[in-house]
């Protein structure tokens, strides 16, 4: 007769230790039981998996998990973007050793400020010096549409013919915003496959003058059940000071409130006082701020 099994005996694949590792696609619950704990700040990741899973090629990356007790408690996803997740000190010092081990392959380490600071301190003898550190960037939500601020009627989702007539403007952001062109190394590549993919899942947003230039432009970057997240927010220089922004932002807000996610956020540098004004005005409000360390 078949002996019952002990129940005190752990299944074989449970790790008993504190340990780290990189995670397999059989861990993809587990990773998106941890995710699913900061449903606003871990958007741009767990979007990520949602789509591609744990299989590194698909994700551009690995996921490394650090087990206490043998229970997945933080994670740090290693891509373009080295970004911890849900990290305790413990595992930001674990998640530190493995990215010393690897050598720098990321062009930033982005994330929640303490463990992205935590992080940076324990990287920095190594891998720096950054070519820029921005400590502080106000992470802001919104669940509603403002009362008082309309949004702009002639912003819009940019079609798929329109390629040509939106991808100078985000050129023009991400160089202004990172400090460096996206046009770089690949002959940007893979940043108008990002642009692309933005429009054609109907994510791409702008208000185009009478000459057919964008005035206006803003993606939903990051979107998954809970929440999504704005980014490329950029007025043309020749519009700058105009009012532009509030009600344009107003107009993406309404796209993103009625289509994407009932929670929308997003983050911005806290020297851009004009950025943070129109975004209070439309009804975001900070809850917590980011850290971004650019190489």
């Amino acid at each position: 007769m078949r002996r019952s099994a002990d129940p005190r005996v752990r299944p074989p694949h449970v790790l008993t230790q504190t340990t780290t590792r990189v995670l397999e696609p059989s861990d993809l619950d587990a990773a998106l039981a941890v995710l699913d704990r900061e449903p606003v700040a871990n958007a741009f990741v767990t979007s990520r998996v949602q789509v591609a899973g744990l299989d590194p090629w698909r994700l551009g990356g690995e996921m490394w998990g650090w087990y206490e007790d043998g229970m997945l408690t933080s994670l740090c996803y290693a891509g373009a973007n080295l970004v911890p997740i849900c990290a305790t000190p413990r595992a930001v010092r674990a998640f530190a050793d493995r990215a010393r081990r690897a050598g720098r392959r990321c062009s930033s380490i982005v994330g929640p400020v303490e463990p992205t600071t935590q992080l940076w301190q324990l990287l920095e003898p190594g891998w720096g010096p950054a070519r820029e550190v921005r400590a502080h960037q106000p992470l802001m939500v919104t669940d509603r549409l403002p009362d008082d601020v309309a949004p702009d009627p002639y912003v819009r989702r940019i079609r798929k013919d329109e390629m040509e007539t939106i991808m100078p403007a985000c050129v023009a952001m991400f160089t202004e915003e990172v400090g460096v062109s996206p046009l770089a190394g690949d002959g940007g590549l893979l940043y108008q496959a990002r642009v692309a993919e933005l429009v054609g899942s109907g994510r791409s947003f702008a208000r185009l003058d009478r000459n057919g230039k964008v005035a206006f432009k803003a993606e939903i970057g990051a979107a998954t059940h809970h929440a999504c997240q704005i980014q490329g927010v950029w007025v043309a220089p020749e519009y700058r000071g105009q009012g532009l922004a509030a009600p344009g932002m107003a107009a993406v807000l309404r796209y993103a409130l009625a289509d994407v996610a009932p929670v929308v956020s997003l983050y911005v540098n806290d020297f851009n006082t004009p950025a943070r004004a129109a975004y209070r005005r439309v009804g975001f409000q900070e809850v917590g701020a980011f850290m971004s360390v650019l190489f």
